[in-house]
This record gives C-alpha cells, sequence and structure tokens, in this order.
C-alpha cells in the first residue's frame, strides 16, 4: 500500500538581523497548521511542521531529505509552504529572467535550485504535491514585477473589497531583499554554483504544485484565520466532500479566487496525467 508524508512550512516573521525587516504576516503558521490537520485526516503522518524561527533552511533540507529517504515508488509527500516569496540574482544561468526564485525562511532565502536538488534525491515514481501560498508563484516563481503598492494594481482594486485591499501580501519588499542579497551574497551565490542549474537537474519524481497566485501576482495574507488561496482551498475542499481531480480542484479553486489573485497549477519531473487525474490528497 502506498505510504504518504508530510511536512508543512508556515513563518510569521523573519530574521530581522539577516533581513533588515520582520516582514510580519499574520497567517501562515496558522496556514500550516491547518494544511497538518488537514494530512492527518487523509492518513499522511507528518515527519515535520516549522513555524517561524523553526523554519530555517537546515530544517527544511534535512526534512526533506528524511521524507527522499523514507518514500519509494508509488508514495506521496504533501509538502505545503506559507510565507513570503522573492528572488535572488541567477548566478548559474539557468533563469531566463536572470533571477532565482526563493522561500523566504526564518534564517536566510531558500533557492529554487536548492529545492529541485532535494527533489532529485526521491526515488523514480514518488509524488511530489507541493502546495505554495506566496507571493509569485506560479512556478516559484519567475517575475515579482508587481506589488500591491503599484498604481496599476492599485486601481484595478476599485473596490467592493475594501478588505482584500488592506491585507498584507506574501512578498519580501525590494529593499529588504537587496539588503539580505548584499549581506549574504557570498552564500547565495556559493548555493547556486554548488548546484547543477536547473535544466540539469534530473528530477525523477512526479512533482505537482498548485500555487496561491500568478508569476506576475502577489498573494493575500487573508483577513481571516487563513491566507486567501489557503481559505478558498480548503472551503472548496469542504472536508473532504469534494470530488473530482487535481485539475478539478485547481480549476474550481480559481473560480471562486478574485480575479486580481489567480492560482497556478504546474507540473515539474516525471510529469504524469495520471497524478494530475488523481482525487486530492489521497494516498
Amino acid at each position: 500500500m502506498p505510504r504518504g508524508l508530510s511536512m508543512h512550512i508556515g513563518i510569521n516573521e523573519i530574521d530581522e538581523t539577516k533581513y533588515g525587516t520582520k516582514g510580519e504576516l499574520k497567517n501562515p503558521e496558522n496556514d500550516a497548521q491547518t494544511m497538518e490537520g488537514l494530512a492527518k485526516a487523509g492518513n499522511f503522518t507528518p515527519i515535520a511542521t516549522l513555524l517561524t524561527k523553526d523554519a530555517t533552511s537546515d530544517r527544511v533540507a534535512a526534512g526533506l531529505r528524511e521524507a527522499a529517504s523514507q518514500l519509494s515508488a508509488g508514495d506521496i509527500l504533501l509538502l505545503t509552504y506559507a510565507g513570503h516569496g522573492a528572488q535572488v540574482p541567477d548566478k548559474n544561468g539557468d533563469e531566463p529572467d536572470r533571477c532565482d526564485e526563493t522561500w523566504v525562511l526564518y534564517d536566510r532565502q531558500f533557492i529554487d535550485d536548492e529545492l529541485h536538488a532535494l527533489f532529485a534525491t526521491f526515488a523514480e515514481g514518488v509524488r511530489i504535491l507541493m502546495l505554495s501560498d506566496s507571493c509569485h508563484s506560479g512556478s516559484v516563481a519567475r517575475d515579482i514585477s508587481f506589488s500591491l503598492s503599484s498604481p496599476e494594481l492599485e486601481r484595478t482594486f476599485d473596490t467592493n473589497e475594501p478588505d482584500q485591499v488592506r491585507a498584507r501580501v506574501r512578498v519580501l519588499p525590494q529593499d529588504a531583499q537587496f539588503r539580505n542579497y548584499q549581506r549574504e551574497q557570498e552564500t547565495y551565490d556559493e548555493i547556486q554554483h554548488s548546484l547543477p542549474p536547473l535544466d540539469q537537474q534530473d528530477v525523477k519524481a512526479d512533482v505537482l504544485l498548485i500555487s496561491g497566485c500568478q508569476d506576475n501576482q502577489t498573494s493575500s495574507d487573508g483577513v481571516g484565520p487563513n491566507g486567501l488561496f489557503t481559505e478558498t482551498l480548503l472551503k472548496t475542499w469542504k472536508n473532504g466532500a469534494f470530488e473530482g481531480s487535481y485539475s478539478t480542484l485547481h480549476r474550481r479553486v480559481t473560480e471562486a479566487m478574485p480575479f486580481y489573485q489567480t492560482p497556478n497549477l504546474f507540473q515539474s519531473g516525471r510529469s504524469t496525467k495520471e497524478f494530475l487525474g488523481q482525487s486530492p490528497f489521497s494516498i
């Protein structure tokens, strides 16, 4: 019988000594704990739930290595992230926009090259379902040209949804990204130089990402207990009463979201139609 493991990351604030800001958010820890509950209800075994100060680069990497050591063909990992998204300059030439996308962990940014290198340690035939409720996360992510404060975007909120306008968005401000990269440039550059470019990484697992927004959008931190994407996904899931596939779930969530935040569905690794067509959160 296939085995299911889960790992959940939720970061309400980051290390001010490393980033120059606490980057405070309201709901990521709630998102992680809620998704842990969903995983347990579906008979997944949580191997780590990393909240704020515990969500360090070493612990995230260790959790993924532990999952890779335990899972074999046919098994599944549910990986969820809630927090800021950001970018660092691309140093190994694998990004068309010359920027590598990151998760903003408590101690430092976790570069997409690192994430995919860890995915490459999973056995062939393992399924990895990743939910990323973070800004610019369409493919975790390619472009961060929009922010909620941009005049063009503010005009589109002209607005019958004032609460959503006031909600924080999950993107590390550009000035904080710049300061953090200046302070930690040697670390970030060495990470990229030490890893193969994305197009040379042989990921044999079947990776399916459902993200909170498109690459050029921001994800709202929400006005309730969860981020807007996580809240909408949970309402659509209806405690397991939802019927359909991952592609259907993505479509229904997208239909329920406001026009300015469109969840993305993205496959990588050994992409299969079978995984896409399975009942969501099933082992």
